[in-house]
């Protein structure tokens, strides 16, 4: 028999393990025009409006905000990044 803790695919499972501090942080600064760190985290609503916003400010606006969210999620510990991003869905930095 498997492990005691078995996870069914569909039922929701939360480990601080599972922080995506890092992608989301690199994403934010490196593809900060389209909104990709937004889509990781399952934002997807904020994800379409940041890729209006960069559209109509011509990638300017969110290449900056990008840089700066993607400083804070670094800065932040995988914990921290977990509870507030993930878990409580923090949708703007």
């Amino acid at each position: 028999m498997e492990n005691s803790r078995h996870v069914h695919w569909n039922e929701a499972h939360h480990h601080e393990e599972d922080s995506k501090r890092l992608a989301a942080g690199l994403l934010a600064i490196v593809l900060a025009p389209f909104g990709v760190h937004k889509f990781l985290l399952g934002y997807t609503k904020e994800g379409i409006l940041w890729l209006i916003m960069s559209i109509a400010t011509m990638g300017i606006l969110t290449g900056f905000l990008g840089i700066i969210e993607g400083i804070v999620y670094l800065s932040k510990s995988d914990s921290e990044f977990f509870k507030t991003y993930q878990v409580h869905k923090r949708k703007w930095f």
